[in-house]
């Protein structure tokens, strides 16, 4: 027997160490996650930057990339062709790494090129679902792979998705 049956119940005879919690319990599990969530997200915020780039090769006067660069790591790419004539624009693909997902930078990007490009209208040729609720949250309508520009520029399909 563990000799529990010839303790004395009075509180003056109990050590304190029965009464001391564990110093890792389980809610300060949930803390640490939260807090590391967080500083993702204000790194997300605070140390990705935005360079645009047209892509090499030059495949056509209205393809370009929206690079997201973290301490010279690119860590994300949104691929989008923008016609100037008939102010449309259409996302062909996004791509960010997992790290990043779900850290709200996919909506920043997005936001980055309405307000680098205001007078353009903004569609999708993206059919994942993490790009498609991506696309959902800032409104931005779905369109067919196969809708062509007025101007030449024929929309192809999705590059990368993530």
């Amino acid at each position: 027997m563990s000799g529990d049956h010839a303790r004395s119940a009075s509180a003056l005879f109990r050590s304190a160490a029965h009464l001391v919690a564990p110093p890792h319990a389980a809610r300060h599990g949930r803390r640490e996650r939260l807090g590391r969530r967080l500083r993702r997200r204000i790194r997300a915020y605070r140390d990705v930057e935005f360079l645009s780039t047209h892509i090499p090769g030059d495949p056509g006067p209205g393809h370009e990339c929206l690079l997201l660069v973290h301490v010279r790591k690119v860590v994300g790419q949104v691929h989008y062709q923008i016609c100037t004539a008939c102010g449309d624009g259409v996302i062909t693909g996004v791509d960010i790494d997992e790290y990043f997902l779900s850290n709200g930078l996919g909506n920043r990007a997005l936001s980055h090129l309405r307000a680098r490009h205001p007078v353009i209208t903004w569609r999708s040729t993206l059919t994942l679902r993490t790009t498609r609720d991506l696309l959902r949250r800032m409104r931005i309508p779905a369109a067919p792979a196969d809708v062509a520009c007025v101007h030449g520029l024929a929309t192809t399909a999705p590059v990368a998705a993530g």
